[in-house]
């Protein structure tokens, strides 16, 4: 299943903007399994959805250890590694606003 969603905020920035939009994937992934650099949409229970870049990957591919660009991100170093199960899709497309 495909999604297209819009970035709200700067937890990537500059990679991803306020106001790009982003198309993403669900299991099973087209491109492969999520890897390290892959950049996913989750829902994390406190924040609702996120936009992250996996940095590492855990279990086997069970879970996930994701992080923003900027120093005060909302990220692994908050709230853990981010299991499988709330992975809502991955990024496959970026459209950059203008």
């Amino acid at each position: 299943m495909l999604r297209l969603l819009k970035v709200r905020g700067r937890s990537l920035h500059p990679d991803f903007q306020d106001g790009d939009y982003v198309l993403t994937a669900k299991t099973p992934f087209p491109s492969g399994k999520i890897k390290a650099g892959d950049v996913i949409v989750f829902r994390q229970p406190v924040h609702g959805f996120l936009i992250k870049r996996v940095s590492r990957v855990l279990d086997a591919g069970q879970a996930f250890e994701v992080r923003g660009t900027q120093v005060d991100s909302t990220d692994s170093r908050n709230f853990g590694p981010v299991p499988l199960s709330r992975v809502s899709g991955k990024v496959i497309w970026h459209i950059r606003q203008k």
